[in-house]
């Protein structure tokens, strides 16, 4: 291995090792230009400026950038429509480049009707891939391995354009998707011999259980070294973290972002301390109250709802966009030496649920069950007897025992769950345990797992 890529431990040094100070500057000379080109170029930009009474050079400081309107998904998905009726295509009003600029269009997962699309132009897919390179060469991954991506392959952001950022950087790139299906995958994974493997975590476990059978050997054995957690809940959860290590003898690392300018990583360390943002010379983040949608401090331990602003940007830039996802912040220094925020992603704002006036996402369930490993499998649903967010009490889970779960000692496990759950959520749920493999686990184009059921009392499941 080239000596200097051994000792280099950032990608992008110059950027990514900036002091606070540098980097709001930078942001802030990006952010001018960007909202100069978004209002010349965009029809929809320019009359959200205008609705708000501004022009571009009204902006004077980040506090009269936060006087811009928020944009919501649901909203983009509404532009998109009115586009397609006014011009017969979806980009007319948000995109900003002229078509022929445009090289790549990615669309997010989990949508119903018209899809939100990101358009992004060559200059564009550059940034995605230079976000991409600074994850993965803090992780240790350097030219010369070889990195299987198991997530979707398909439109989503997740999919080719993860798989062109870890061949722009120099890595050998396996690309075989969920789609192509659990066997597939272990076919792949025993043909090329990948030292790195990113995958849904619910795969990941998935495969610890069943490589003996599928593969004649165990999931340690089969060269993983590192394990990239992405797409759903558990990548940050420590209970889930520890049997991704054991069960690979892997670094296990949380990560986020994909065809966009979002991008987060963990430390990889046996301690999770939250995603470090790697990408703040490309994306501005704000955290805003979920209930009046007002600006909030972005100070150690805070909590809101995530809004983002797209710089250096041709394509499609999104301004202070709702995304949808729970964060919470950290700004006091990491142990492991790397610079800047961290944050984890806690949840999305419309897969919360109320109970009883308490809010509850799925991924603390998902950390509650998965505390009781290996008497629990770690799989499980919530059963609504209606959407969300509120939930007539009590709420129900559906769960599954481990193996070594004897029948007597079945009751004694429902109740010490249900008070881990009472004590620590403040929910009091109505459990029903069930055998191990007894729970179907759709998890679609993106691997990623349906955690929330809403139960018909006719024939008992939508």
């Amino acid at each position: 291995m080239n000596k200097y890529w051994k000792e280099r431990k950032l990608w992008n040094e110059k950027i990514e090792a900036m002091s606070e100070e540098e980097m709001r500057e930078l942001q802030w000379k990006g952010l001018k230009k960007q909202l100069k080109y978004d209002y010349e170029n965009s029809i929809y930009y320019r009359e959200k400026f205008r609705g708000a009474g501004l022009i571009p050079q009204d902006i004077r400081s980040f506090e009269d950038f936060q006087r811009l309107p928020l944009i919501t998904k649901e909203e983009h998905r509404k532009v998109q429509q009115e586009s397609l009726e006014r011009f017969g295509h979806p980009y007319g009003l948000i995109t900003c480049a002229p078509i022929e600029k445009i090289v790549r269009i990615s669309s997010t997962s989990g949508t119903t009707g018209i899809p939100t699309l990101y358009t992004l132009t060559k200059h564009d897919v550059e940034v995605v891939n230079e976000m991409h390179a600074r994850k993965y060469w803090r992780s240790g991954l350097r030219p010369g391995h070889i990195v299987l991506q198991a997530l979707s392959l398909s439109m989503f952001t997740g999919g080719l354009p993860l798989s062109d950022g870890i061949q722009a950087m120099g890595l050998c790139c396996v690309p075989v998707g969920m789609e192509g299906g659990t066997q597939r995958i272990i076919d792949f994974l025993l043909l090329t011999r990948p030292q790195a493997l990113i995958a849904t975590p619910s795969f990941g476990e998935y495969l610890i259980e069943k490589a003996p059978s599928l593969t004649g050997m165990e999931a340690k054995d089969l060269g993983i070294r590192w394990f990239f957690c992405a797409a759903e809940p558990g990548g940050g959860i420590p209970a889930v973290r520890e049997r991704l290590r054991k069960g690979f003898n892997a670094r296990i690392f949380d990560h986020t972002g994909g065809g966009h300018a979002f991008h987060g990583i963990c430390c990889g360390d046996e301690k999770h301390r939250g995603m470090h943002f790697i990408s703040p010379d490309h994306c501005i983040l704000e955290l805003i109250d979920t209930e009046t949608k007002k600006p909030m401090e972005m100070v150690d331990g805070a909590i809101g709802e995530m809004v983002f602003t797209f710089i250096d940007w041709e394509g499609g830039p999104f301004l202070r966009y709702v995304l949808g996802d729970i964060l919470q912040i950290f700004t006091k220094p990491c142990e492991c030496g790397f610079p800047g925020i961290r944050f984890n992603i806690l949840g999305r704002g419309d897969d919360m649920l109320i109970v009883k006036g308490v809010n509850i996402y799925p991924s603390a369930i998902k950390d509650a069950v998965n505390r009781f490993h290996p008497k629990t499998t770690g799989v499980f649903k919530i059963l609504l007897d209606q959407p969300g967010p509120l939930v007539k009490p009590p709420l129900k889970l559906r769960l599954e025992y481990g193996g070594s779960v004897k029948q007597e000692e079945r009751e004694t496990l429902k109740e010490e769950i249900k008070k881990y759950m009472k004590d620590y959520l403040r929910v009091n749920p109505e459990i029903e345990l069930v055998p191990f493999d007894s729970i179907l686990i759709e998890t679609g184009a993106t691997g990623k797992v349906k955690l929330i059921e809403i139960i018909n009392k006719d024939n008992g499941m939508v």
